[in-house]
Parts: C-alpha cells; structure tokens; sequence
C-alpha cells in the first residue's frame, strides 16, 4: 500500500511539472541554445549558463558523461531564487535514482548527491538545489527569445572540486543518461523532443568564434540544409556517457588489420581533447599511419609530449582517417585539422594518442576529432547524427549564434 501510495505521489507531482511548463513556456519552443567557447589553455568546452535572481552568467565544462550540472555556489552573490531540495522529496529521488541504498531518508535534511568531475575523475559530496535557468529558446512567431525554467535543478558543489577545470569555470554541465541532466531536464520542461546537439569550435579567439549546445531541435539554428544531410549511426547510451561502434578504421582508403577482427567500441569524450586508443589497437594503428604518411612523401621528425607521432609541416596534405560504423556508406571522416596538431610552424603531431592497457573504452574519441562537426544525440531512436567536418560545407559552429540574444550574458 505505502508502495502504490508513493507511487501515486510521484505521478501527481510529474503532472503538476508538466502543467507548469505549459503555463510557463507554452508549447512553441522547440529548442533552448547556450553558447560554447574553447579555452586555450586547457582544451576543454565551456558552456555559459545563465541562472539565478537576479541572473548571472557561470562558465561550466562541457562533460557529455556527466550525470547533472554541478557548479560551486560558495562565490559571487547569492541568487534569492535558490533553494535546498529536501532529502524525502520526490525530486531527490529522481537524482539518485541509479545510487545504490539511496532509497532511505531523513526527515528535516537536504538532500546530497554526488557531482563528478570529468576531468580529473574525482567525486565530491554536495547538495541537490533548485533555482531558475535562462535560455534562447524559439518561439515560432518570434526567434531568439530569452526565457526562464523554474526549479532546474543541479548540485552546489565545494570549490576545491574546481581543480583541473578551465580558469574561470564554476562547475561543468552534464549532458548524460539522467532525469535531472541539462537535456532531460529541458526536455521536460520546454515540451521539446529527448534530443541534443553540440558543435564544438576549433578556434579560441574571440566570441564571435564560439560553437553551441542545443537541446531540442536544432533545425531553426542550422538550418534544415545542413540537419538533413546528417549521417547517422546507433548510439550507445550507459549512464556514464555515449559510445557508436566502429566495424573498422582506414587511413587513405585502406583498412588497418586489427588483432581478433571485431567491432570496436569508442567512446565520446568533450573531456579528453585527444582521441585515445588502447595500446595494442595505438600500435597497430600508428605502423599503418607511418606507412600511409610514407607514401605520401611525409617526414617524421622527433615527438613532442603527449604525441606519438609528429611530422614535418613541409607538404600540408596528410592522410584521410574513416571510421567505418554500421556499413561501407556510413563512414565517420576524420582529415586535416582535426587529425593533426600544428605544435610549430616546423612541426605536426597525430592527434591520436596512446590510451595505455586499461582504457576502459578501446577508442576514446576526443575533442578535436568532434570540433566543427554537427552531432545530434536523439535519445528516443538512440542515433547519433553527424556532419563531419562543416568547412566541408562552407560553414562553421560559431555561425549559429550570430543572432542570438544571449550574447547580452557573454
């Protein structure tokens, strides 16, 4: 009976959400836009996020496997529209849904989960709140609309959990499997489909160079033109992130012969700016890509930590990395800029590195290998969409937010 009593309890108050996001936002808006920069000093993704009362801008790493935004709340001001989430509330369940024996609680007390940063893999104590959150969402009689959500909820975090994020970051923004991450939280709120996309920029110089994370549709920001050209293959979705299989890799049209044939899983990481590789696949890989840069008249030169691989700039060409997913015709492109890192004007080094034996993903593709490359994680058909490389088309990920007016936040 307490079962079905709780049970009841949870329903009616998901229904009370919906009925509130109605009131709230309608049913117009088919997405919600944040901007996102590259810092240049440590290769990671910051996305600004808008929140609180009176609203203030905070620079959160981009981590795809995060379960929930997490961001310190010990500095700046505090906003008068945050509260602590009480330990019996149905909202603490939704956020420690997948934590073993987190089915008890205590009257009277807040309730505390368990924010992870993605860069350095630590795991601090902190406390579930709610507060308000600004979007760019679209209204279909009005563009680029900035609106509010109420009760979004993330966790306060301590400050020195901040260690290994980008100067000037307040916490990161999780874009995984979970009820109370960005996405999943937007999509219940705003009525938009379970699905998000992001398009990291290459170029740290300005804010007029910045990319985008979308949730929702991103057909009005990019246009169908582009969207509809996507390729897809299945995505993998864990609670720790996403990951697409790749039935073999070629360099320059050739496939590289792997040990025990087979598929391999990669997984996707804004947290690692370099894809990795498990040691005997790197090896395996690295004596084919000197071959191909052979016959291409390449030179190595002596390596410069962390890559393997390095080569004199003389000739620019360099050979064309696939990644063959579920057929021969759905083939993930990887050339140019985002394989190879210009380290000084003599040199370039493979931006592929060696992952060691226990990678717990054979490939982990990095950050550079995803810049101007339009992905959609659709988390209802578990697809992953991609562009490959958007200069390709004449466009890149920052032209998307010339019209927007959460610039004004920047």
């Amino acid at each position: 009976m307490a079962s079905l009593t709780h049970s009841l309890f949870i329903f009616f108050s998901c229904f009370l959400c919906f009925i509130n996001a109605i009131l709230v936002l309608g049913s117009r808006s088919n997405f919600a836009s944040f901007p996102v920069a590259k810092d240049v000093a440590t290769l990671q993704y910051v996305a600004r996020v808008s929140h609180g009362s009176p609203l203030r801008p905070a620079d959160l790493v981009v981590d795809l496997g995060g379960s929930f935004l997490w961001m310190d709340c010990d500095s700046g001001d505090v906003s008068s529209s945050n509260g602590f989430i009480s330990s019996c509330s149905v909202n603490c369940s939704r956020a420690k849904f997948h934590e073993p024996g987190s089915k008890t609680c205590l009257l009277n007390t807040n309730c505390h989960v368990f924010p992870d940063n993605g860069v350095t893999g630590l795991t601090s104590v902190g406390e579930l709140v709610q507060d308000i959150v600004a979007v760019d969402s679209v209204d279909r009689l009005k563009e680029g609309e900035i609106t509010t959500v109420d009760h979004f909820l993330f966790s306060c975090a301590p400050s020195f959990h901040l260690q290994g994020l980008a100067s000037g970051a307040k916490g990161m923004v999780g874009l995984g499997k979970s009820s109370i991450s960005l996405p999943s939280q937007l999509s219940s709120s705003i009525g938009h489909p379970q699905k998000f996309s992001l398009c990291l920029p290459s170029s740290s110089s300005s804010s007029s160079s910045n990319g985008v994370l979308v949730t929702g549709s991103g057909d009005t920001l990019f246009g169908a033109k582009i969207t509809r050209s996507l390729a897809y293959t299945p995505l993998v979705v864990k609670q720790n992130g996403y990951s697409i299989h790749v039935q073999s890799i070629k360099i320059n049209g050739r496939r590289v012969g792997f040990r025990g044939e087979g598929r391999l899983e990669a997984k996707l990481s804004t947290t690692v700016p370099y894809t990795t590789m498990e040691s005997s696949i790197y090896a395996t890989f690295c004596k084919a890509y000197v071959e191909a840069a052979a016959l291409m008249n390449m030179t190595r030169v002596a390596t410069v930590a962390p890559f393997g691989l390095c080569f004199s700039s003389e000739g620019g060409l360099v050979p064309e990395i696939d990644l063959v997913l579920q057929s021969e015709m759905v083939k993930w492109r990887i050339q140019g800029r985002h394989s190879m890192v210009k380290v000084s004007q003599e040199r370039i080094c493979l931006g592929v590195l060696d992952g060691g034996l226990e990678q717990g993903s054979p490939i982990v593709i990095g950050g550079i290998q995803m810049e101007d490359n339009l992905l959609e994680f659709d988390l209802d058909s578990s697809m992953l969409g991609f562009s490959s490389s958007l200069l390709l088309k004449g466009t890149t990920c920052s032209s998307s937010l010339q019209d927007s007016k959460l610039k004004q936040f920047m």
